[in-house]
């Protein structure tokens, strides 16, 4: 039987909220999630359009806002405001993001370099809040916005938090299962306390199976998505640079080699040179053929 509170709440969801007091007209819904709703707004006093998030979940009113103010980073969506609401409940206004989301994205014909460079910009983002001591716990496609001019955006940091060190908990406590199974790390689909920025490493390593399907990039996702920690790419910086490697052409630390790979790789990175020196001996032959005859 749901409690009258967690009826309110539902109730609230799909009702229009009443923003009088604020400096926005909500214009239609963007999205629903866990945490809240995502209005496409107007901003009254600068007429621009914005995100804007109310959150119904009271334990989580801030953490969302309070994260992304300390983020400031191209690939991640900058808080504008942040206020309440006349019923009580809490809301902040983001930049409106156009674009696609990147599964959808994905699915539109990209080629695999294309792909893994976005990939690589997702990587830069988080990697940029494993700085700032946040792991998003949430990575997947569906988190990842491509913009009309190619920003890439890293989305929904609702269940994002600081790391152990930073927020206070004790050895041995339980944390809140929450996240996306598929994309979910052992660790954090058993609820550890020692939960940190490799949980992320996994998800991106999930996240990148779905982008290429070679056998080193494979062998990438494969120690992403190790089970224990320690096997993983310790931070999302290594996991990059593997990446960078692959496109580059040369060999990746998570892939052991075979000769013939080895030939392979080879055969791609320097396949114009070789092409030009097969045409080279090619028409030489030719040459000396017609000199013969």
């Amino acid at each position: 039987m749901i409690s009258e509170p967690a009826f309110d709440r539902l109730s609230a969801m799909f009702q229009r909220p009443d923003v009088t007091g604020t400096r926005y007209e909500l214009v239609s819904v963007l999205g629903r999630g866990g945490m809240g709703v995502v209005y496409l707004a107007r901003d009254t006093v600068l007429d621009r359009e914005v995100a804007l998030k109310i959150v119904e979940r009271p334990h989580d009113e801030a953490n969302e806002a309070r994260i992304l103010a300390r983020l400031e980073h191209p690939g991640i969506v900058p808080v504008h405001d942040f206020g309440q609401l006349p019923d009580g409940r809490l809301f902040y206004a983001m930049k409106r993001v156009r674009g696609d989301r990147l599964d959808r994205w994905m699915a539109s014909g990209r080629d695999r370099a294309e792909r893994l460079g976005v990939f690589l910009r997702v990587c830069e983002a988080v990697a940029f809040a494993h700085a700032h001591g946040v792991v998003h716990r949430d990575l997947k496609p569906e988190n990842v916005m491509v913009g009309e001019f190619g920003e890439v955006l890293v989305l929904d940091w609702g269940i994002a938090q600081l790391r152990n060190a930073d927020c206070g908990m004790r050895i041995g406590e339980r944390q809140p299962i929450a996240g996306t199974p598929e994309y979910m790390a052992p660790e954090q689909t058993r609820g550890d306390a020692d939960v940190d920025h490799r949980a992320d490493v996994f998800a991106l390593g999930a996240m990148i199976e779905l982008i290429a399907d070679t056998v080193p990039v494979l062998a990438i996702a494969r120690k992403a998505r190790s089970a224990d920690p320690a096997a993983r790419y310790q931070d999302v910086q290594a996991l990059a640079a593997d990446v960078s490697r692959f496109l580059a052409g040369r060999a990746v630390d998570a892939h052991r080699e075979r000769l013939v790979d080895r030939l392979a790789r080879f055969g791609r990175r320097y396949r114009l040179p070789i092409l030009l020196v097969l045409t080279y001996l090619v028409a030489r032959m030719l040459l000396l053929g017609l000199f013969r005859m």
